[in-house]
């Protein structure tokens, strides 16, 4: 893959012209993008992906759930319906894609839709019966014909977008200035113990302008993991198969490694669509333990129920207290 990278960096001029002048042009209110006078946030970042998006719309649905009517609004990744979708006692993986599923099955007093074109899907959710007061957007930092109220934007400790440069030979997905129509940023995935003199380095090579508040957060992952029968504590793991499918496996497998657990890896590609195949191997297993995300796809199948779990994650913000009171500051 990297040999691929190298032989097609020619391309990767292009491409960052061709981003950086539609930037331009939206900016500039050449190319219109359309805001709104209620609450619409956006999650998202400038990298291909394994930023840590959905754990900061669950974030997100768990601060204000209790104050504000919500709905999440996502493209809907690799499902195979198409427009506008609201979620319902029919939905799965398929039908809304395996990240709002889980936001589905977690928050049943959430609105979870999903469609492409952000502007049809925010005018759908806006013409139900029970009007959602505040739309969280997930994905949807590029989706530029939508002028979000805030931005969020991730990035994660291993991969700082500074580091980076676009697609083709980088991850980037825009011009690393795409970074300025961020409110938050928010440096995701560090280590639980980061020191105040790495955030400080960290903080002066983003370069972050006057109007943008700068944020670190860790993963903390459960002490047990779950299935649709029962729970186990991770210290009760003798052995086991660790089946992901994500952007980015290495900190949930460094964090298994760290507690002396013993496991062999099945890694997928991300939202990997699981072949009957893969299923009959992965079947072969006798425990199996996997992200959440996963979860949604691989519990549809009967026969890995009984021995299929999944381990739980939420994200912990430095300085939550400020984090929290801007986003509530925004909200009301």
């Amino acid at each position: 893959m990297k040999i691929i990278r190298i032989i097609l960096f020619p391309i990767t001029p292009v491409y960052y012209l061709i981003t950086w002048v539609r930037n331009w042009l939206y900016d500039r209110g050449i190319k219109p993008s359309k805001s709104y006078d209620f609450p619409v946030i956006c999650v998202g970042n400038l990298s291909t992906g394994g930023t840590g998006k959905t754990p900061m719309i669950e974030y997100l649905i768990r601060l204000l759930k209790d104050e504000k009517r919500l709905a999440t609004l996502s493209r809907g990744y690799k499902r195979k319906t198409e427009g506008f979708v609201l979620a319902d006692h029919s939905a799965n993986a398929d039908t809304i894609g395996d990240e709002p599923f889980q936001f589905y099955n977690k928050f049943n007093e959430v609105l979870v839709a999903v469609d492409a074109d952000r502007q049809h899907g925010i005018a759908e959710l806006r013409r139900l019966k029970d009007v959602p007061e505040v739309i969280l957007l997930d994905d949807a930092y590029q989706h530029r014909k939508v002028r979000a109220g805030l931005n969020i934007l991730l990035t994660a400790y291993n991969n700082l977008y500074y580091k980076d440069i676009v697609l083709p030979t980088g991850n980037l997905r825009e011009p690393r200035s795409g970074a300025n129509r961020a409110d938050l940023v928010v440096v995701t995935k560090c280590d639980k113990n980061i020191s105040e003199e790495e955030k400080q380095e960290i903080s002066s090579k983003l370069k972050l302008k006057k109007h943008q508040q700068l944020f670190f957060s860790y993963v903390d992952y459960a002490s047990k993991v779950i299935s649709k029968f029962d729970e186990l504590e991770l210290t009760q793991l003798e052995e086991f198969t660790l089946v992901t499918g994500i952007a980015n496996a290495k900190p949930l497998v460094d964090f298994l490694k760290d507690m002396g657990l013993k496991f062999d890896h099945l890694e997928y590609s991300d939202h990997y669509n699981f072949k009957t195949s893969d299923i009959e191997s992965i079947d072969t297993k006798k425990l199996i333990v996997t992200t959440e995300k996963d979860y949604v796809r691989l519990s549809n199948h009967k026969s890995l129920e009984s021995k299929l779990y999944y381990l739980p994650i939420e994200i912990k913000i430095d300085k939550s207290e400020q984090f929290n009171a801007a986003v509530k500051k925004f909200v009301n």
